[in-house]
């Protein structure tokens, strides 16, 4: 791992290098570590601003819609200009502009089995901003079979929903929270609506935890779930454990 910093990212980094619990160490690590997110909408584009200025150096944005009025209002790394564009294409210009030492991949199609194995073993995490269970199980099931950590996040009207799986150490996926979700048909916010700051607040609590990931940071390896409530003010979480009867676990012990 390299520790030389220049001038410039000593200055850039400062208030990170300044916490024990970071440091050069830590920071150094960012730098070498590289994140795959998929969905850069209202959970993605705060997540990507905050990884982005935090020096994490190899970023790899997967998404297929075009930036879209309906966005702005929650959206925040989007402007008026950017409407009609790709959004992986609108917000590698954005990121490059707030830290040129990051380095930026754009890949404007959908999240399918043939896409994500293709590219999640490139990544050291990955991160699911999406909007539906299809896209979520897909996502989960590769970050499985290639032994990645996944760090899911989800919006709904005034209330949000995070967890880190960590299959390769034998935790649970986000199917073994789910196991019916192929069944079921979850409301989009286009659909139900949702608060656009609470977007911003669930989309840096990922960011908090995928810090938390590349440094290494004190916590507990347990997965867990936490929901918050902006109505309520209110936090809570709770432990998961690994599904056994959960088909990707079975399929991955059979071929073991």
């Amino acid at each position: 791992m390299d520790m030389n910093f220049s001038d410039h990212e000593l200055e850039r980094y400062s208030r990170h290098i300044l916490l024990p619990q970071v440091g050069a160490t830590g920071q150094a690590r960012l730098r070498d570590a590289s994140v795959l997110i998929i969905g850069a909408g209202g959970l993605g584009a705060p997540l990507l601003q905050q990884l982005a200025a935090s020096g994490v150096g190899h970023i790899g944005i997967m998404d297929h819609d075009r930036v879209d009025l309906s966005n702005l209002q929650r959206q925040v790394l989007y402007g008026t200009d950017d409407i009609g564009q790709f959004k992986v294409e609108a917000a590698a210009r954005r990121l490059k502009d707030l830290n040129p030492l990051v380095q930026v991949r754009p890949y404007p199609f959908c999240a399918s089995a043939t896409t994500l194995d293709e590219l999640v073993p490139l990544y050291d995490l990955v991160c699911d901003g999406t909007d539906n269970f299809k896209t979520r199980l897909a996502v989960s099931d590769a970050c499985v079979r290639h032994g990645r950590s996944l760090v899911s996040g989800a919006v709904q009207g005034f209330s949000g929903q995070l967890a880190v799986f960590r299959p390769q150490k034998g935790g649970p996926c986000y199917r073994c929270l789910f196991p019916e979700a192929e069944k079921t048909a979850a409301p989009n916010c286009g659909m139900s609506g949702v608060l656009g700051a609470a977007t911003g607040v669930m989309g840096s609590l990922m960011a908090v935890e995928v810090m938390r990931e590349i440094i290494g940071l004190e916590g507990a390896d347990e997965t867990r779930m936490t929901m918050w409530d902006a109505l309520s003010g209110t936090m809570n979480s709770f432990v998961l454990n690994r599904d056994p009867h959960c088909p990707v676990h079975h399929d991955d012990l059979a071929h073991a």
